[in-house]
């Protein structure tokens, strides 16, 4: 791994908080094992192991019940460790791919039987090397027969420029981050705006994570990112999801690794009551992850 890699914290706390039961890890990624699922050539950061077993070891630790396993960027297109991940869970993980323009129906359905649900596109330029809108809108084809949905990663400052873009894709699109906002600013400032204004619209998502990245007041409260998050979850409770982020890819981390347990005890700070607990980490991910399932 890189030199200067941290590796995810081996001996998290106990949370405090108790999620509902049926809750959801919405946002969780697996590396590895390198030497039986190698890292991409392209890759722009080579991490510690962080497999399968170890990530559900966390989940039923934490309390939850489920996972969303999406693809990591160290791992490109090949998506054969995530998949692997799915195929072990039982049923009770689905998973987000990154794909290539080209992928066949056949590979894709294969993917889907295992339990991918939805594509991702990364427009973080540190991460990858995004493409031009055409690209995307050929993969949103192809997923169509199988109810896919778009993940979307942005920088705040990019959502002006791919706005338009975003909105003309006819399928539910889920925002990782909240859009990366700067939560130094205040929430009802107008560096946010445009994001809430974004969440207007009735097929956008979000996801309320990565404390551990946004935050400059930082652990273990990470008090600045708290308004932000409950802002949207208050604001659009119906269609927001939360997760860990585990292992923690650590590209631009604010230096230090966040303990899991301190992650989930922020959830009842941005969703104060159980109804809203509930919506975020049960019903949502469900409706979005597992409608079958749903009466």
């Amino acid at each position: 791994m890189d030199a200067n890699w941290l590796c995810f914290d081996p001996a998290p706390t106990k949370p405090s908080f108790t999620p509902p039961l049926g809750a959801v890890d919405a946002h969780c990624h697996v590396f590895g094992p390198g030497d039986v699922f190698p890292f991409a050539p392209e890759r722009k950061y080579t991490p510690c192991d962080a497999g399968r077993d170890i990530l559900y070891g966390l989940r039923d630790f934490l309390g939850f019940s489920r996972n969303v396993v999406v693809q990591a960027t160290c791992h490109g297109k090949d998506n054969r460790a995530m998949v692997d991940a799915l195929t072990h869970a039982n049923g009770r993980a689905r998973g987000v791919a990154d794909v290539k323009a080209d992928i066949s129906h056949d590979e894709l359905a294969a993917m889907h039987e295992a339990g991918v649900r939805g594509v991702r596109f990364n427009y973080v330029k540190r991460l990858v090397d995004p493409k031009p809108d055409e690209y995307y809108r050929g993969i949103i084809e192809k997923i169509a027969a199988f109810g896919w949905h778009v993940v979307i990663y942005f920088e705040a400052a990019d959502l002006a420029e791919k706005r338009d873009f975003f909105l003309s894709l006819p399928t539910t699109l889920v925002v990782d981050h909240m859009g990366r906002p700067d939560v130094t600013k205040d929430v009802d400032g107008p560096e946010f705006a445009p994001f809430l204004k974004f969440m207007e619209n009735d097929n956008i998502w979000c996801k309320v994570t990565c404390p551990e990245r946004l935050s400059k007041s930082g652990p273990p409260t990470y008090d600045d990112f708290v308004p932000f998050a409950r802002k949207v979850v208050e604001t659009y409770p119906d269609r927001v999801i939360w997760g860990t982020d585990w292992p923690h890819p650590n590209l631009n981390m604010v230096g230090h690794m966040p303990d899991d347990g301190w992650l989930v005890d922020i959830i009842p700070r941005i969703a104060p009551t159980a109804e809203l607990q509930r919506k975020l980490l049960v019903d949502n991910p469900m409706r979005l992850y597992w409608p079958e399932e749903r009466p």
